[in-house]
């Protein structure tokens, strides 16, 4: 049995260069600072086609299900997405439609979002907490949010955004071992009990 976290991130948007990419790899990277790490990186707009025409999770191609089933088995989801129309993107949601309502049971998920101002800061905690909770997910108390002030180009050029997500993941590590099931132990079946 690994002693490293499987961490399974999404990074919503739909175009590089992207600045959701670049906050979901910098948590990506100072988690595994932090503790030892398999990353799985799932970009929305890689996968988009193989969303686009599936209604059911029976229609997906194969390399789509292979991240679907990437996301039912993490230890710890890193969910990021820009912010439209001051919510998550559609497309991000149907990811997340395909995924099996028990799969995410008591999983530790970390959030993220960006967006063009400061004003659409609560789209974390009104938007995407939100549909977390409802795979009874355990959603981190700290996410990270950062507008189009916190970059130069596509770099992090605000230290407090740097901050953000040192305290982000400094406050998930108690929460990614206290609790945790065991690998071998289904997560669905823990749900229905």
């Amino acid at each position: 049995m690994s002693n490293r976290l499987k961490v399974v991130a999404v990074s919503g948007g739909l175009q590089r260069p992207s600045r959701t990419l670049v906050v979901v790899e910098r948590v990506l990277a100072a988690l595994g600072d932090a503790v030892p790490v398999d990353t799985h990186l799932i970009e929305l707009g890689e996968i988009a086609p193989g969303l686009a025409g599936a209604v059911r999770r029976a229609h997906v191609p194969a390399d789509v299900e292979a991240h679907i089933e990437a996301i039912e088995s993490a230890d710890l989801l890193i969910a990021a997405s820009p912010v439209y129309r001051a919510s998550y993107m559609g497309l991000f949601k149907h990811l997340f439609d395909l995924v099996h309502h028990e799969a995410l049971f008591d999983v530790p998920v970390l959030l993220a979002a960006t967006g063009g101002s400061d004003r659409h800061a609560l789209v974390i905690d009104h938007q995407l907490r939100p549909l977390f909770s409802f795979f009874q997910a355990r959603t981190l108390p700290i996410g990270v949010y950062a507008s189009e002030a916190d970059f130069s180009g596509y770099a992090i050029s605000n230290p407090a955004l740097e901050e953000r997500i040192q305290l982000a993941v400094s406050r998930a590590l108690p929460w990614l071992h206290a609790g945790r099931l065991p690998a071998s132990f289904p997560r669905a079946a823990t749900a229905a009990a």
